[in-house]
């Protein structure tokens, strides 16, 4: 058993204070990791399903493909990045995160899991929305390289953000930029702690097809009782 209580670490970063800390949660018997920007919880590992089926339901819809090419924008505790990378489809996987502070925690090793230590992974500091318009586009590396999935955990869900810059990213034209990135028939999967929302999956549909919001219900403990968060799944046309 670990400390009751520990901060991992706290900077002053260009969107306000982010804090690391671990906590032993007794409900669960076990360290619990949380991060915090500003006055919000941005992830704790407490629940970690959803971010984890987001990654499994992406995969899942390119069935029958290796040598896998993917791209995660939102780092966090890992969740989602680890996912995919438990798939040996997959050859490469570039994680796209705007605080290099939260990068420096994975390869410090403060966060468990060693997603910086896969050698088909690397974490590229970047502001992902600004990188899906831009001529280079996901990977400094390959400047218009393509994927065969793109998967965002980033902001609460496309009506809440954690910048008001992000939002022409869930309008159809930020979409169709997105929708450049990938391969024919590749997959874009969108994390969402809000119910399915109609209007975005009716712009979500004229840059995708095959659109689909999936309800992942999950055990809060926290609160006592059953939560939901929604994961949007659409792919690109197959090459004909």
């Amino acid at each position: 058993m670990s400390a009751r209580f520990e901060e991992l670490d706290w900077r002053q970063t260009s969107l306000g204070e982010l804090v690391l800390r671990r906590r032993w949660y007794p409900g669960v018997g076990r360290d619990v990791y949380e991060i915090k920007l500003n006055e919000e919880f941005l992830m704790s590992s407490l629940f970690t399903v959803a971010e984890e089926e987001l990654a499994h339901l992406a995969l899942a819809e390119l069935t029958g493909g290796t040598g896998l090419d993917v791209v995660v924008g939102g780092l966090g505790l890992g969740c989602t990045a680890l996912s995919v990378l438990e798939s040996a489809d997959v050859a490469s996987l570039v994680v796209v995160d705007a605080l290099g502070e939260v990068i420096e925690w994975h390869q410090r090793g403060l966060l468990p899991g060693g997603v910086a230590a896969d050698p088909r992974c690397r974490l590229v500091q970047g502001d992902f929305f600004a990188m899906v318009g831009s001529p280079g586009g996901l990977d400094p590396a390959t400047p218009g390289r393509r994927f065969h999935a793109v998967i965002v955990d980033i902001d609460h869900s496309p009506r809440h953000f954690l910048h008001p810059g992000n939002a022409g990213f869930y309008q159809p034209a930020g979409l169709r930029r997105l929708h450049e990135r990938l391969h024919p028939g590749g997959v874009f999967a969108l994390w969402s702690n809000d119910p399915p929302d109609e209007e975005f999956m009716a712009s979500f549909a004229q840059s995708f097809a095959e659109v689909r919001a999936e309800v992942v219900t999950f055990d809060n403990p926290l609160q006592e009782r059953t939560s939901t968060n929604t994961v949007y799944l659409g792919r690109t046309p197959a090459a004909g």
